[in-house]
C-alpha cells in the first residue's frame, strides 16, 4: 500500500530577500494576490483525506483561503534556528562569518543553538514516514518552502547537501508517493498535456 502526499509551498509574507530564519510574519498582500491567483489550479487537491499544514501563520493563512483547513503538524514546523531567529543570512553572516560557513559545511552542526539540518531532514521524514497508506490514501500539505525542500531531500534520500540545491518558490506543489522510507517523486503534466 502507498500513500500520496503532495506538499504545497506556502505563500509568501515578504520580500525574498527579505526572508528570515523561522519567520512567523503572516501574508503579506503580494502573498494573499498569488493565492488568489494560484487557486483554480490547487482547489483540486482539496479532494485529500488528510490536509495538513506547518504550524506557522503564513501556511496556515495559505491552507485557509484554499479552503483545506488544514491541521497544523509539529513535525512540519521550520526549522529551529535558535538565536538567528528572526534574522536574516545577510544579518547572521555579518556577525558570525565562520560559524555561518561551518553550519552550510557540516550538516550535523548547530552553532546557532537550534536543531541542525541533518536533524530537521530526519524529522520532516519521520513525519512523511508515519502518514497512513492505503489505495486512496492522499495527503496534502502546505508547508515552509524549507520543510518542502527537507521533505525532498529526504524521500530521495540524497546526501544532506543537496538540502541547499533545490530552489522551492511560493505555491509550487509536488507529489511524492510511497510509504515507510520508500518514497518516489512524481511530477504531474500540466493542464492540456497528454
Amino acid at each position: 500500500m502507498h500513500a500520496r502526499v503532495t506538499l504545497i509551498a506556502a505563500a509568501r509574507s515578504a520580500s525574498l530577500l527579505a526572508e528570515r530564519f523561522d519567520d512567523d510574519r503572516p501574508l503579506d498582500r503580494a502573498g494573499w494576490q498569488e493565492v488568489q491567483a494560484a487557486a483554480p489550479a490547487l482547489l483540486p487537491l482539496g479532494v485529500a483525506e488528510l490536509r495538513y499544514c506547518s504550524p506557522t501563520p503564513r501556511s496556515r493563512a495559505t491552507g485557509d483561503a484554499l479552503g483545506f483547513a488544514p491541521l497544523a503538524q509539529p513535525a512540519l514546523r521550520d526549522c529551529d534556528m535558535g538565536r538567528w531567529r528572526g534574522l536574516t543570512l545577510a544579518e547572521v553572516t555579518a556577525r558570525e562569518p565562520a560559524v555561518v560557513d561551518a553550519w552550510l559545511g557540516d550538516p550535523r552542526a548547530a552553532p546557532h543553538g537550534g536543531e541542525s539540518l541533518l536533524g530537521f531532514i530526519s524529522r520532516v521524514g519521520g513525519w512523511l514516514d508515519t502518514r497512513p497508506t492505503g489505495p486512496d490514501a492522499r495527503v496534502l500539505a502546505v508547508a515552509e518552502p524549507a520543510v518542502v525542500r527537507a521533505a525532498l531531500t529526504y524521500a530521495l534520500k540524497a546526501p544532506p547537501s543537496t538540502y541547499w540545491n533545490i530552489d522551492v518558490r511560493p505555491l509550487s506543489t509536488v507529489t511524492l508517493t510511497g510509504h515507510g522510507g520508500r518514497w518516489n517523486l512524481r511530477l504531474e503534466a500540466s493542464a492540456g498535456t497528454p
